[in-house]
């Protein structure tokens, strides 16, 4: 989803981005049942506490830890209109660009912003952040922060409080970020490291490495958000009671809420029939499931199309999957047609030809259409190969220019039968052009090593995005990005990817993405497939406040801080 351009003149400060939403459910006070345990589902485990990190940069991650964490985890978020909004827990106004050369940011802590144990929000916490993500050697030991993302971090040179008590975030000369209004701010808090044990963390990188590693292992107790986390299981639940020092304008009546894992949206359905939890995000979608809900009026649900997308890569360091005309050849081969129209049978799901942004966006250009790519041509992808040195054997096997069978396998979510019946459907596409694809499932507890240990040649996930854009690029394809999961090395997509951040005009870094996305398809290493069709349902006669948000990688948790009991 894009960045509307009204995002700029659309900053406000709330602890809400829904304000009709924030006027029901009573927020001052308790409504009826308000002592009562909610259980929210979340669709799948996660591997890791700490969502700065790769392992634990995940969707599932995110929602499960949102009722304790700032608004958007730093304190911004998208709401449903694609609008920023900030944490009114943690600051007292938007952001403001102070100086171009170099970039200087102010950011506007509120007057006794404090964490959960009554421990002030202080300069350090900003810091804290920085170092986390900065991706400097000189900051943390790399191999045991294993930053999700480095982009905004790594050109970051100084971060200070200022006279006025803001705190003033400075760039590196040159560096400029069309979204400046978008990064930074509060997650961990330091003097909770401090007081486990890492107080040098700030002048020892082999410190700061050891307690971004601390965070990981262990949920921290110490917080910002509504809600303080009193018992948990990794990949399991967390159970949370309201925050008793939360400074935010709207304060949580649902007094005791837990994040459950229920996987796959069959046992959600059944599990939300049975009253055993008040409503989920599912992490797959089946009009059939969902229409069950309808035998109980209590029962509602909303569909759309989200931010989450779909896509396949490939891993560049593999025996064969190294060759692009390969990769080309089997994106070809490909038919993504088919994979939405057996996948989601009944239901519209517009053609994706861009990493970036999707149609309805003013930036949108179907530079994938403008390939094979995905168009499930055999023929083309033949010749694709032909041209390149392949041939077949009297079996119709394709062999390599060097006369060795090609084979390779393809990765996926074993508990996801979407996931599954893309294998397979897959699997048929490239027996058109000789390839015996093995297809390999994993566990949704083996996800985040599958990935960071490259142990696929080709698989199949989706990036869960928000309303900006220009961090994309660099996450998803350059060469020294942590979630470069395939090994993508291309000098001139990095060298394109530094483009999308060296303007303060949005149309211009629009423009330099676009050109990021096409120098990647040309690639072969990353096919969209869609922007997933999405589902919230919930019990109305149990929780009051869920609503659609295709532009927070929250999901209908965004506002979880204003749900309440009917």
């Amino acid at each position: 989803m894009t960045l509307s351009r009204r995002a700029f003149g659309g900053l406000t400060i709330s602890g809400s981005a829904a304000l009709a939403l924030s006027a029901c459910g009573g927020n001052e006070g308790d409504s009826g049942g308000g002592d009562e345990e909610l259980s929210w589902a979340i669709a799948y485990p996660w591997e890791a506490w700490n969502l700065n990190t790769t392992t634990g940069n995940n969707s599932s991650g995110k929602m499960a830890l949102t009722p304790m964490t700032p608004i958007g985890q730093v304190g911004y978020d998208f709401g449903p209109d694609a609008d920023v909004f900030y944490d009114d827990a943690l600051f007292d106004a938007a952001p403001e660009l102070v100086a171009e050369a170099p970039m200087q940011i102010k950011l506007h802590l509120k007057e006794g912003a404090q964490w959960s144990d009554g421990k002030p929000v202080r300069l350090e916490d900003f810091i804290f952040q920085w170092h986390s993500m900065s991706g400097n050697p000189e900051h943390a030991n790399q191999e045991k922060a294993l930053p999700a993302s480095t982009d905004w971090g790594s050109n970051i040179t100084a971060i200070e409080q200022a006279e006025d008590g803001t705190v003033l975030v400075t760039f590196a000369d040159g560096y400029v970020d069309p979204e400046w209004a978008f990064n930074g701010g509060v997650y961990l808090p330091s003097h909770f490291a401090e007081e486990n044990g890492f107080e040098n963390w700030a002048s020892d990188p082999e410190v700061m490495g050891d307690a971004v590693k601390w965070f990981n292992e262990n949920l921290h107790n110490v917080v910002t958000g509504p809600y303080v986390p009193v018992d948990s299981k990794l990949g399991e639940y967390v159970k949370y009671e309201v925050n008793e020092n939360y400074q935010g304008s709207v304060k949580p009546t649902v007094k005791k809420l837990t994040c459950k894992v229920v996987t796959g949206i069959e046992a959600e359905v059944t599990e939300l029939r049975q009253g055993t939890i008040a409503g989920c995000w599912p992490n797959d979608f089946s009009l059939d499931e969902l229409a069950k809900t309808e035998e109980d009026p209590a029962l509602t649900y909303e569909t759309y199309a989200g931010s989450t997308w779909s896509h396949l890569d490939f891993n560049v360091r593999g025996k064969f999957t190294a060759d692009t005309a390969l990769r080309e050849a089997v994106f070809t081969a490909i038919d993504i047609a088919d994979i939405k129209e057996k996948a989601f049978p009944g239901t519209e799901v517009p053609w994706k030809g861009n990493h970036f942004f999707s149609e309805g966006s003013p930036y949108y250009v179907d530079y994938l259409g403008e390939t094979t790519q995905g168009s499930g041509d055999a023929d083309a992808a033949r010749q694709i190969l032909t041209d390149a040195g392949y041939t077949w054997n009297g079996d119709d096997k394709l062999m390599s220019p060097e006369g060795e069978q090609v084979v390779f396998n393809f990765r996926f979510a074993s508990s996801n039968a979407i996931r599954k019946l893309t294998g397979e459907l897959i699997q048929s596409h490239v027996v058109g052009i000789g390839i015996d694809l093995e297809l390999k499932g994993f566990a949704d507890d083996e996800f985040a090593a599958v990935l960071d240990s490259h142990e696929f040649d080709m698989i199949v996930f989706s990036w869960v995005g928000n309303a900006a854009f220009t961090t994309g690029p660099q996450q998803f394809f350059r060469s020294d990005s942590g979630s470069n999961y395939g090994g993508l090395d291309n000098a001139d997509i990095d060298a394109a990817v530094d483009l999308v951040r060296s303007t303060l005009d949005l149309d211009q870094a629009a423009e330099y993405a676009n050109q990021v996305g096409r120098l990647a398809t040309a690639e072969a290493f990353n096919l969209p497939l869609y922007d997933s069709p999405l589902s919230i349902m919930w019990n109305t006669e149990m929780l009051s406040g869920p609503s659609v948000n295709a532009y927070s990688q929250a999901g209908p948790m965004y506002n979880v801080r204003e749900w309440s009991r009917p």
